[in-house]
């Protein structure tokens, strides 16, 4: 069963906001067993829309569309669906309740425009919107289905899973697509793929292996459609120990899990508390380190000294150690590192200072050269390296490696 989203507004087509709705549609339509064959933007232009309509009409049974239907002029989704579909514009009694109550709760006052958002095209299907004024829309014209929801995220994503996907595995009686995750790190997509050439070309015919590729780390996806056998995914996960016996030192996590997660649970493991000491990053490291949920556990807390004055005074660095190696130099981040330990009250530190760019380079050390510390009561080891991909990569890019270089030992202290 083919699906087609289709993206409304002219801002998605200037680039003034990021598209992330078909992300979230096509993984959660994809786990259904739907696939997604075609994402179209389309600008706030009634004729454009028509077109893109017919086009993807032609294509698939199912339309998903998101955005146009708010309350304001360049919001024209509802009203060229109901005339394309040859329908009139009625009011829906309970969602206009719902918009009144809405208006009453923040005591705001109601304009007509407002009263609008509960005018939908005849013989729709209402989905309720209970986090916002535009309620989705579910039509069906002949074979095809066509679905309109709102563009703002969280409202989409809550009509996706309460209406959207229970009616599609109800309508279509899907077997679901089965997907597979393995994270890695420390290796690139090419010599992975030559590490497991052999394990790839005896997969099954109904299983795939993706790579997708970011910076710092690969995930390994595997995808498997249903064969008419049972128990599909505990076949896909028999194939694991063959791929762990070729890439096991680079596999972190066997779910779709960020680094810093993982690294937490670590963490947590062993009893060791965490601090950062940075000025390259910024605090970026830190930042990734608390975006997750109960860091506070083993997270003590981040010196940022970009200074150098800040360096000695907060962290001890030595004045001779700048003197003799720079702030951009291994001996210096050992120090940071090693100074974090001791001031921030951790038994693990990480500690990074580089050359971000776009100026500061010298012949010696031109942009992009980083230099990362880590600092276990196993020691403390640092790296040098040079990428220079633009400040804003940059400063990612070494907040992905020196967490790699935690987890790395990390890991190699448990084994």
């Amino acid at each position: 069963m083919d699906v087609e989203i289709m993206t409304i507004g002219d801002e998605l087509l200037y680039g003034q906001v990021v598209d992330t709705n078909s992300a979230f549609m096509g993984q959660q339509l994809g786990r259904l067993g739907l696939r997604v064959r075609q994402i179209t933007s389309v600008s706030d232009r009634a004729d454009e829309l028509v077109a893109a309509l017919d086009q993807a009409r032609a294509r698939v049974r199912v339309i998903l569309m998101t955005g146009g239907l708010g309350p304001t002029k360049d919001d024209l989704t509802k009203h060229v669906l109901a005339r394309y579909l040859g329908r009139a514009l009625e009011l829906h009694p309970p969602t206009l309740a719902h918009v009144e109550e809405i208006f009453r709760r923040f005591n705001r006052p109601m304009l007509d425009v407002n009263r609008q958002q509960a005018l939908v095209p005849a013989g729709c299907q209402v989905l309720p919107n209970a986090v916002g004024t535009a309620p989705g829309m579910w039509l069906e014209d002949g074979e095809t289905v066509f679905i309109s929801l709102p563009g703002v995220p969280f409202e989409m994503k809550k009509l996706m899973s309460d209406e959207v996907l229970p009616r599609l595995q109800t309508k279509f009686k899907l077997a679901p697509i089965e997907h597979v995750v393995i994270m890695t790190a420390g290796l690139g997509e090419s010599f992975l793929a030559e590490k497991i050439q052999d394990w790839e070309a005896a997969l099954p015919a109904n299983i795939k292996l993706a790579y997708l590729p970011s910076l710092g780390s690969v995930r390994l996806r595997l995808t498997g459609a249903p064969d008419g056998l049972p128990e599909l995914r505990p076949r896909m996960l028999a194939l694991l120990p063959e791929l762990r016996a070729r890439i096991g030192s680079y596999i972190f996590a066997e779910e779709d899990t960020p680094l810093e997660v993982v690294l937490g649970r670590l963490l947590l493991e062993k009893n060791y508390h965490l601090g950062t000491a940075e000025s390259c990053t910024g605090g970026a490291v830190a930042q990734r380190l608390t975006s997750v949920p109960g860091c506070s556990a083993y997270f003590r807390g981040s010196i940022v000294a970009y200074d150098n004055d800040l360096k000695m005074s907060l962290l001890g660095v030595q004045a001779d150690t700048l003197a003799a190696h720079g702030a951009v130099s291994e001996a210096t981040v050992r120090e940071m590192a090693e100074g974090a330990r001791a001031r921030l009250g951790c038994e693990v530190a990480l500690a990074t200072s580089g050359i971000a760019g776009p100026g500061g380079g010298t012949p010696d050390k031109p942009v992009g050269t980083t230099c990362i510390a880590v600092s276990t009561p196993a020691g403390t080891v640092s790296k040098l390296f040079v990428v220079d991909r633009g400040r804003a990569t940059n400063i990612e890019y070494t907040s992905q490696v020196v967490l790699q270089q935690l987890w790395q030992q990390l890991k190699g202290a448990a084994e």
